[in-house]
């Protein structure tokens, strides 16, 4: 039987872990809203965590670039994940590109533990190479859903976050003022 979204909320599966990813203004954080708020209505019990460092919308919620939001709790270290109420079901991460290396042991911890784990996060940072825990979390996940943006010069899909602005920090955090979204041959075009 293959996994899906409709299969868990059956209870056709105990613990999970399910990836969503993509570029930046790809819907990723839209999507991990919309899963978690479909796990509110079947009344399962759910905490949602997010990096303390990432703060361009709100310190303590998670919020989407259309401006939808879920609760949520800020945290230093992915250790910190593991001290959720004993009755959680469902766990919601996002930005997961900006947690340490530790993250994919604290989802198979919880999966392990019968708790559906929703991962967002980039899979691929802005010189197109892999992105922290992300891609490790993809090769253990049940369920990758990869999700692409538009192309801002050719209309093509995007799965590239092309940084707009000079700097070679690895994180530097931002929004349209300093990436948008290309396909292969655009990112690649660097103009």
């Amino acid at each position: 039987m293959l996994f899906s979204e409709q299969n868990y909320s059956k209870g056709e599966f105990g613990g999970s872990i399910e990836v969503i990813c993509g570029s930046m203004f790809s819907g990723k954080t839209e999507e991990l809203i919309r899963r978690l708020k479909r796990a509110e209505i079947a009344k399962l019990k759910i905490e949602i965590f997010k990096p303390a460092t990432d703060t361009r919308y709100d310190e303590t919620a998670v919020v989407s670039h259309n401006y939808n939001t879920i609760s949520a709790t800020a945290v230093d270290h992915s250790a910190s994940i593991l001290l959720l109420n004993a009755d959680t079901q469902v766990v919601g991460i996002d930005e997961a590109q900006f947690f340490d290396e530790g993250l994919p042991e604290v989802c198979n911890t919880l999966a392990n533990k019968g708790i559906r784990v929703i991962v967002a996060g980039l899979d691929m940072d802005f010189a197109g190479k892999p992105f922290g825990p992300v891609p490790a979390l993809m090769a253990i996940a049940e369920l990758v859903t990869k999700v692409n943006a538009v192309c801002v010069r050719c209309g093509n899909p995007a799965m590239y976050s092309y940084r707009r602005v000079a700097s070679e920090a690895k994180i530097l955090l931002g929004e349209k003022e300093s990436y948008e979204p290309r396909c292969r041959v655009c990112f690649n075009a660097k103009e």
